[in-house]
């Protein structure tokens, strides 16, 4: 005699199976994101930005990044002399292994990870006298001749770090 499945385990198993589909969706449909947005200013507004040698806009202006880290910022506006700045940008705690898989990817909700730098104050540009120009030509010259090394030049300026301002809508 032919034995038969009774038919509430034979309707469990289509229900069950349809339960793990309608959770991995939900799953994948929570996924969490973070956006994270460096904002340059100066004064006077209207200078070229590069982050890292690309140009990305004048100021003010912003620009979304992906890793944390010293950024390389260079501002650039004819009259005034170029600014080249080491922008440190420190990693929020929630951005630390393991806990960034979790924020990046089952957070509920956007977090916005906005840096605003400090006010960059432009210098404008001073004019040296023909001779001293004529000079420090000479003087290059002689060294190079020489074979002298030339030092790095100290116009990098490290800032404090930007004010982050992360919001959770």
């Amino acid at each position: 005699m032919p034995t038969s499945i009774p038919t509430a385990t034979r309707n469990r198993s289509p229900n069950r199976y349809q339960a793990i589909a309608i959770g991995m969706l939900v799953l994948l449909s929570a996924t969490g994101c973070v956006r994270r947005r460096l904002t340059v200013r100066s004064n006077p507004p209207g200078a070229l930005v590069y982050v890292d040698n690309q140009q990305v806009g004048t100021t003010p202006c912003s620009v979304d990044f992906t890793y944390y880290g010293t950024r390389e910022l260079r501002l650039v506006k004819s009259g005034y002399e170029t600014l080249t700045v080491n922008q440190p940008i420190p990693t929020p705690w929630y951005q630390y292994p393991p806990l960034d898989f979790f924020s990046d990817n089952f957070a509920m909700t956007k977090i916005r990870d906005n840096r605003t730098t400090a006010v960059f104050e432009l210098q404008p540009q001073t004019m040296l006298p023909v001779e001293e120009i004529i000079r420090r030509g000479e003087e290059l010259r002689g060294r190079a001749q020489s074979g002298a090394v030339m030092p790095a030049a100290n116009n990098v300026v490290i800032p404090p770090p930007p004010t982050p301002t992360t919001t959770f809508p």
